[in-house]
């Protein structure tokens, strides 16, 4: 076992030993708290009494008794408006509403009169909407326990997406908040965490382990900064108040051999409390494939996470939360990878041989840990006072082929491997005061990010670095130096002839024999933040106002102050809310290969394997965007809600990614400025007669502008014009229905429609002589050809394999991975998964190609208690997704990431006990 992950079951073990009797902690540094008293007419104290909390959109509900003193306590709530309601024998009911807005507790003494009592929830249209500026979307968990999820390994990335509106869906678990690059950034009960969480750059937190998601898509407030195109607040599930040992273990099993099991287990009392997660999965499809064949693709995953919560005194309290995470995966492979053909022997003779050097066989390894305690001291009964620290680290290995030989691709040249660490240390405080029409906050984050990088490279393609062609200037393998040539009878690619042959990379040309570029790059990146806003409320109106300050020291330097600014409007009598916001935001480059980027073109070896472009910068500068939302709530009756926002955003010093090849190596770039306009809606209807269902749909342009300023490689936007990167999708939205047996016990059903209008794909190949920027245009190297004079394109640009993967077909004939197709008309070539634009029509800004759009459905069955027993219950679930096989992609041949086929048909069945 990895020495980190032993160290890591230390000190769990450890810390759990001590949760009950040195250990615990009230609530989370990003929840709420309400505690009070229930009474009788007479101000005597009434034991015994049920008080429940619930926010009807989200599905959030609680439930508690009164002690002996007529207490009742409510920790750990995620920030959101509740209906309370209490009742007891023989009173009657009483039912308000608080608004949980801050960490400072609420105090409720709450009086019963003598009378009928009812237990009837009853919604009303104010309870459906939040007097807030800010959209955003609640999500408990309830819902996501019962909804279906596209990726087992990237459970908490595929409920943001289906949930979420503005949220563009890409493979391996990767989404794309609001036009942006997968700008994204997590807060983990109130740890800020900005690096990428896809499955291919780090472990997530397990979705297990979550109560609640509130999804800010919104301008963000200014206690949010980094990645703010959407920020994911997670409060994590507590055992506080749990005094009977409660938990869950679960196993399931399913299609592809994919495996999965979890135990959880919730235990505490009133002034402690640990929750403690173990899950595992094994599958033979852990990432999307570029084929739809499965082969190639397994992987495991492994998570432990505990929280750990201890009031120390009335007002003073500590939470912790470790976690520990390992995921070991192969690289999908394609056709193209397998018996790849390279030289065996002879290559540095003029004759060198080719042979079978076997299967492309790439690995990773990621392993994350995390450590994060707060401290929290109530002071005065209007404001509370938080001070954490946090230490996280992912530990990412790339592991090529045995023989790096077979590494060889259509698309990768070079063989890798890599050892990358991100150690992120930090420090956070803030202060927080409520009173009156105020709700205040102030702040300060300290983060010191721990780079480390490790490469080794070698070329794998023996026609990449010719020393050597032949008349018609095409490469030719073997030889060791120009001079080599002309006694051969061939000619010198010598720079001094006008050759393109570097003399840099000889010696690390693995089919001449050559070893490898050792590479070492390191950096430490430090961010300081300071921030102050307040929620003023007065009468109908509220008005968020704050401030921050960013200092940002990395490869570069960046100093920004940020206003944040919003307003909403509640008109009772309609149920309405307005709404404006404004953020200015300090937008840092991508940690991930940030060094490799930055520094590889001015490297004489590195520059030329990264497809560098002269004059382009090599230090990755912050820049800044500018972003306006208008929006509107509106509750309809009292079963239906709907909610959306107008987003305009600019972005200078705009952030995205480029790749190395075929492989998991991507590092970070930038354009000149971006632009993202669009629109985001969703509808909830949170229960009607047992169902209850939400839509979440959005329309968001990702429009970037060349040249390119900073940054490795990158193959788009060579031409000067206006782009669009490859995640930007005209239109997607997801339908969420479920049902509800009547009855105490009984099943439901849960049913997804996922729509995607499709995702750009740059390199569909298509017939234009008009766009300047569209590389179907000859002077781009485009296919562009004539036919009997008559519009048409080369395909031999792509492998067979390459165009069976984009479904293409010509008059007919349909390529397949070993025998492709030639020249074709145009107006004759077509495809069911790639949308090629009709002849003279492509436009990379306007009309660019794209993914043909797809719907998904998805369906989950259950039962929560199969023998209708009280203490001791079993449970059943069964999932399809992509219930009706859709042959679908994702993208294909992504300057990003490549080519990846959508999820075929993939049944599960999961039993579970629960105590």
């Amino acid at each position: 076992m990895n020495t980190s992950i032993r160290r890591g079951f230390a000190l769990l073990f450890m810390v759990f030993s001590l949760s009950g009797t040195s250990l615990s902690a009230q609530s989370a540094g990003n929840s709420g708290a309400i505690y009070g008293t229930v009474t009788d007419a007479s101000g005597a104290v009434l034991p015994g009494a049920t008080v429940t909390i619930q926010n009807v959109v989200s599905g959030y509900r609680r439930e508690a008794q009164t002690d002996r003193a007529g207490s009742y306590q409510f920790t750990n709530l995620p920030l959101n408006p509740y209906h309370l309601q209490v009742s007891s024998t023989g009173f009657a009911s009483y039912a308000q509403d608080v608004d949980v807005r801050s960490f400072v507790p609420i105090t409720l003494t709450i009086g019963l009169k003598v009378g009928a009592a009812s237990t009837v929830v009853t919604v009303e249209t104010g309870d459906l909407i939040e007097n807030d500026s800010t959209f955003h979307t609640d999500v408990d968990r309830g819902l996501f326990q019962k909804l279906p999820l596209e990726s087992q390994s990237s459970s908490l990335s595929s409920l943001v997406t289906l949930a979420s509106p503005g949220v563009a869906a890409d493979s391996n678990g990767l989404f794309h908040g609001l036009g942006d690059h997968a700008s994204n950034s997590f807060s983990i009960d109130g740890q800020p965490i900005t690096d990428q969480q896809s499955k291919v750059f780090s472990n997530q937190i397990p979705s297990n382990s979550v109560q609640s998601l509130e999804v800010i898509s919104g301008a963000p407030p200014a206690e949010f900064g980094g990645k703010t195109s959407l920020v994911i607040q997670v409060t994590t599930r507590s055992g506080q108040g749990v005094t009977t040992p409660t938990g869950a273990i679960t196993a399931s099993y399913g299609t592809f051999g994919s495996a999965t099991g979890s135990v959880d287990l919730s235990y505490g009392g009133k002034n402690w409390g640990n929750f403690i997660e173990v899950d595992g999965l094994n599958t033979g499809r852990f990432l999307d494939p570029p084929e739809y064949a499965v082969f190639h693709d397994k992987g495991n995953e492994f998570n432990v996470f505990d929280r750990i919560d201890r009031q120390l005194s009335s007002k003073d309290s500590i939470h912790l939360n470790l976690g520990v995470s390992r995921s070991w995966f192969q690289t999908p492979s394609a056709y193209d990878n397998l018996n790849v053909m390279n030289i065996v022997s002879g290559g540095t003779t003029s004759d060198p041989v080719f042979g079978n050097v076997g299967n492309a066989d790439q690995r990773s390894k990621i392993v994350t840990y995390n450590i994060a305690p707060t401290y929290t001291h109530i002071v005065g009964a209007n404001s509370v006072f938080n001070f954490g620290g946090y230490v996280r680290r992912d530990a990412y290995n790339y592991y090529p082929s045995n023989n790096p030989l077979a590494d060889l691709g259509p698309i990768q040249g070079q063989s890798i491997s890599q050892d990358r660490s991100l150690t992120n240390a930090g420090l956070r405080t803030d202060y927080s005061y409520v009173k009156g029409i105020h709700n205040l906050k102030m702040g300060a984050v300290y983060q010191h990010t721990f780079l480390r990088e490790h490469d080794n490279l070698g070329i794998v393609d023996s026609a990449f670095n010719s020393p050597c062609v032949d008349t018609t200037g095409a490469s030719l393998p073997g030889f060791t130096d120009p001079s080599q040539c002309a006694g051969a009878g061939f000619v010198s690619n010598d720079p001094s002839v006008g050759g393109t042959y570097n003399p840099d990379l000889g010696p690390y040309d693995l089919t001449r024999g050559g070893t490898l570029y050792r590479y070492f790059g390191h950096t430490d990146v430090k961010e300081l933040a300071l921030y102050v806003q307040d929620q003023i409320k007065t009468g109908n109106w509220l008005f968020n106002v704050g401030i921050r300050g960013d200092l940002y020291n990395g490869l570069a330097v960046a100093r920004q102050a940020q206003p944040r600014l919003g307003v909403a409007y509640t008109i009772k009598q309609t149920g309405t809310v307005l709404r404006l916001s404004y953020a200015r935001t300090l937008e840092s480059p991508f940690n991930e290969n940030l060094v490799l980027s930055s520094e590889g073109c001015g490297n004489n070896v590195l520059s030329p394997l990264l497809a560098c472009t002269p004059g382009v910068s090599t230090t990755l500068t912050p820049g800044f965007r500018n972003e306006f939302h208008a929006g509107l709530q509106q509750a309809i009756g009292k079963n239906l809600v709907l909610s959306g926002d107008y987003i305009w955003k600019y972005t200078h010093n705009a952030f995205d990614f480029s790749v190395l090849g075929n492989t998991p190596i991507t590092f970070p770039i930038n354009w000149h400025n971006s632009k993202i306009p669009g629109f985001a809606l969703r509808a909830d209807v949170p229960n009607f007669h047992h169902i209850s269902a939400f839509v979440v749909m959005s329309s968001v342009a990702a429009r970037f502008f060349p040249p390119q300023i900073a940054g490795a490689g990158a193959t788009v936007g060579n031409g000067g014009y206006p782009f669009r990167i490859d995640h930007d999708e005209r239109f997607n939205q997801t339908t969420h229905v479920q049902y509800q047996m009547p009855g105490k016990h009984g099943p439901w059903i849960g049913f997804n429609w996922r729509f995607d209008s499709g995702l750009t794909a740059g390199s569909v190949p298509c017939y234009n002589v008009t766009d300047p920027n569209s590389r179907c245009n000859p002077d781009n190297g485009g296919p562009s050809i004539t036919i009997n004079g008559q519009p048409g394109i080369d395909l031999s640009g792509l492998t067979p394999d390459q165009q069976f993967q984009a479904g293409l077909t010509c008059n007919g004939v349909r390529a397949t991975p070993t025998a492709g197709l030639g020249q074709c008309l145009a107006s004759q070539l077509t495809s069911k998964l790639v949308a090629i634009p009709a002849p003279g029509t492509e436009n990379d800004d306007k009309s660019p190609p794209r993914i043909q759009a797809r719907s998904l459905f998805d369906v989950s069955v259950g039962e929560d208690n199969l023998f209708n027993t009280d203490k001791h219950k079993w449970s059943l679930r069964l999932t399809g997704v992509n219930i009706t096989n859709k042959y679908a992609l994702y993208n294909f041949l992504s300057t990003f990431s490549g080519t990846h086929y959508v999820t075929p048909r993939a049944l599960t069945a999961e039993l579970g006990f629960h105590f």
